[in-house]
């Protein structure tokens, strides 16, 4: 029967005379336990102290509860430690502190914490839930706890290598992925094969392959370039349809300076700057996005301080300065600009009226001109 009462066994060897007394027993002796036993065998001897009380009884379950928790930690590393970066599936079985979940696995309970998932999604008990399995850590109890994740960008990474079989293949690869969990994902893939497409290969026909992992992912917007070390190409691609009237990158600085007309700005930067930041993030660069209009507002402001300056390089021929085309110089020329000095005293309205150019190209001359004086 059942009544708490703890014994402590010990298995000794029979043997004629006693040499190891914690590890055998006297024939006779193991005869009076077991009248069959013989010389050579094992029986269990118990080996209670007698003044095994409360205390002592309370420490050895104390002890043995710590081996099992060892056990099973070690148990549980074994099982999982391998399995770190894969996607696994459970059921949420409860709901602690709040939003964590508790996660049934199968053969072991894991923990997604409320920071390692959207707050975009929520969960019930009951609920089915894939997940990145994160890491295999101790706990202060001395076991183990599985933690699993589904904000972290390797979730989307192994979601993409299940879909796309392309990818499980390394015939084309991922490059970099950013995330704003919830929200927006931004990747850029390669390929190891000039003949495989990867963009078209990570969309899927009728994208079928990307909306999988949309669904999965609760409509969270995913945006794919082909990746290029190009800054300037890639940030062009990220803008997509997009066309910047002006676009830089300064390359000590690592940074990329680009103008976009007015009602494409809101756009380009995203909802709270993340399209912005993503791109950045991306890229690997600081990027600088202004509005057409504010371009252009300080561009004729510092036009206007330029004229103004009383040095002799503003009468220079057209000629002289750096980076026109004699195509250009002639256009000026031929509506009366022959000076550096009366580009920037003409409005830009008035210049590209009379010359016949574009805005994009009356702000590149005046930019060149500009420079004359830095």
């Amino acid at each position: 029967p059942r009544n708490g009462e703890i014994k402590v066994i010990a298995e000794k060897e029979i043997v004629e005379e006693v040499t190891y007394p914690d590890e055998e027993i006297l024939i006779e002796e193991a005869r009076e336990l077991d009248p069959t036993c013989e010389l050579g065998q094992f029986i269990r001897v118990t080996v209670t102290p007698a003044d095994f009380g409360r205390i002592a009884a309370q420490t050895a379950k104390q002890v043995i509860s710590q081996k099992l928790r060892s056990a099973e930690r070690d148990v549980i590393y074994e099982e999982y430690r391998h399995r770190i970066g894969e996607i696994v599936s459970g059921t949420v079985k409860r709901l602690v502190k709040g939003s964590t979940l508790i996660v049934d696995l199968g053969k072991v309970e894991a923990i997604l914490p409320d920071r390692f998932y959207p707050k975009t999604e929520k969960y019930h008990v009951g609920d089915r839930i894939q997940a990145l399995l994160w890491e295999v850590r101790d706990t202060e109890g001395g076991g183990a706890e599985v933690v699993l994740s589904r904000s972290h960008p390797e979730m989307v990474e192994q979601l993409f290598i299940q879909e796309v079989p392309e990818l499980h293949e390394e015939t084309i690869g991922i490059k970099k992925i950013v995330r704003e969990a919830g929200y927006r994902t931004k990747i850029a893939v390669y390929s190891n094969d000039p003949k495989v497409d990867p963009l078209g290969a990570c969309v899927g026909v009728r994208g079928t392959r990307v909306k999988n992992i949309i669904r999965e992912l609760n409509n969270e917007k995913i945006d794919i370039v082909i990746y290029t070390n190009d800054p300037v190409e890639l940030f062009q691609s990220l803008v997509h349809p997009i066309e910047p009237k002006k676009i830089q990158y300064d390359r000590a600085k690592n940074a990329i300076f680009a103008v976009v007309e007015d009602e494409d700005y809101p756009i380009v930067i995203g909802k709270r700057g993340m399209n912005a930041r993503l791109n950045a993030e991306l890229i690997g660069a600081e990027i600088e996005v202004k509005k057409m209009s504010e371009y252009q507002a300080a561009l004729t402001f510092e036009k206007q301080q330029l004229s103004q300056d009383v040095g002799p390089e503003l009468d220079m021929e057209l000629e002289q300065v750096e980076g026109l085309n004699q195509f250009v110089i002639d256009s000026l020329k031929e509506a009366g600009y022959n000076t550096p000095r009366k580009i920037l005293n003409a409005p830009i309205e008035e210049l590209m009226k009379s010359t016949g150019i574009s805005s994009e190209m009356a702000q590149d001359i005046i930019e060149k001109i500009q420079k004359i004086r830095t």
